[in-house]
């Protein structure tokens, strides 16, 4: 139940934190605005669900998850619904920006990690994958759905139906996941060893963690942001395009279960180092060919790497730092991960309203994963606690 529950969670909230790129070309052609008014949204919505998820992570550590969850699901539906109303650019600022940064961050993989490492001792990496895959499925299912939606009724019915599915998902959530009886959630969160945070942010496997992770969020969210519009720029039709981010979300399904048993086999290091490499290829490939065969490489080999570390995120902590602070600290690298992908989103948007086009930031892009892939190597040394 733990596993469907967290699944669902991350179902709905893989899908809906796309819908903006989705909808982006035809929002700005509708009101005649630059792609950064939109960007700016995205951006101030990665720095918000950022430091939410650290919150959300440091409260797993003390509560139950289900409350953490369950709130953050009620907040989410309320700011994407609520942007079907949207009229201004400060309107995706506060809803999108702020209140579904908010809900989004709450009701993440971080609480979601916990609740399942806590339930699963062994196999750890594979349970992870296991519901980490619903960002990718509900990338796969609910984006195509939506880009259907988008063509025939228009964006506004996108967020308004995002709005109800999240809304839906609380009291089916609250259902599945049982209340701790008594004080055993407290006796949970006393016994586990490990470094505290502070303690961790002491030691250099924690820097180079968040290094690779910043930088690995500055890539992942350029590209889920501006990916359908690009497709669009280079001939592709809406529909088209649409489908094209959603099959990234089922390419992105078999990297994440591919990631999550490797590291339970040999570590997070090389799937991680693995899926730069990848990334490296099909930055240079892009650089070189924008033919509509090319765009279509691009987004699904990325794709297949988008989510390879979200199950290996809470697998660093544990090997790295112990159970201790296992919320706070995952919800930290998670935060710095989206805060740089907010950067990432807003250059994209930036270069692209003064360049009219997005080579540069493809060269830059390709230049971060090199050293990303230098952090991700340091991580080998990894000592065992």
């Amino acid at each position: 139940m733990m596993l469907a529950a967290g699944f669902c969670v991350l179902f709905i909230g893989g899908g809906a934190r796309f819908a903006i790129g989705l909808t982006l070309k035809s929002v700005v052609e509708e009101f005649g605005w630059g792609r950064s008014e939109l960007g700016i949204a995205v951006a101030l919505f990665q720095i918000v669900s950022a430091v939410c998820m650290y919150v959300a992570g440091r409260l797993s550590d003390r509560m139950s998850p289900r409350l953490v969850l369950g709130g953050g699901l009620a907040i989410a539906g309320v700011g994407i619904g609520l942007m079907s109303l949207m009229a201004a650019p400060w309107h995706a600022l506060v809803l999108y920006g702020v209140v579904f940064g908010i809900g989004n961050g709450a009701a993440s993989i971080i609480p979601v990690g916990v609740m399942v490492t806590r339930a699963f001792p062994r196999r750890t990496g594979l349970a992870n994958a296991v519901v980490s895959s619903g960002m990718s499925v509900g990338q796969l299912v609910v984006i195509s759905a939506l880009a259907a939606v988008l063509v025939a009724i228009g964006w506004r019915s996108v967020f308004f139906w995002l709005g109800i599915a999240h809304l839906a998902l609380v009291p089916l959530l609250l259902l599945a996941i049982p209340a701790p009886g008594g004080s055993r959630g407290a006796q949970a969160t006393a016994s586990p060893a490990g470094l505290g945070t502070r303690q961790a942010a002491r030691t250099r496997q924690f820097w180079l963690l968040l290094g690779a992770y910043a930088l690995c969020g500055f890539d992942d969210f350029f590209v889920t942001t501006h990916v359908v519009a690009f497709a669009q720029d280079r001939g592709l039709d809406a529909f088209l395009a649409g489908n094209l981010l959603a099959l990234m979300g089922l390419t992105a399904l078999v990297g994440v279960v591919a990631s999550g048993t490797w590291s339970d086999r040999s570590g997070p290091v090389w799937p991680m180092a693995v899926s730069f490499v990848a990334r490296l290829a099909v930055f240079a490939l892009i650089l070189v060919d924008q033919s509509t065969v090319s765009v279509a490489i691009f987004a699904l080999v990325f794709g297949a790497t988008f989510l390879v570390t979200a199950p290996l995120t809470v697998i660093f902590v544990m090997q790295s730092f112990g159970t201790k602070d296992l919320g706070a600290l995952t919800g930290l690298i998670i935060m710095v991960h989206h805060m740089f992908g907010g950067i990432g989103a807003y250059l994209g948007a930036a270069a692209f309203d003064r360049l009219g086009g997005y080579d540069l930031v493809f060269a830059v892009m390709m230049a971060s994963n090199v050293l990303a892939l230098a952090l991700t190597l340091g991580l080998r040394r990894t000592a065992s606690r």
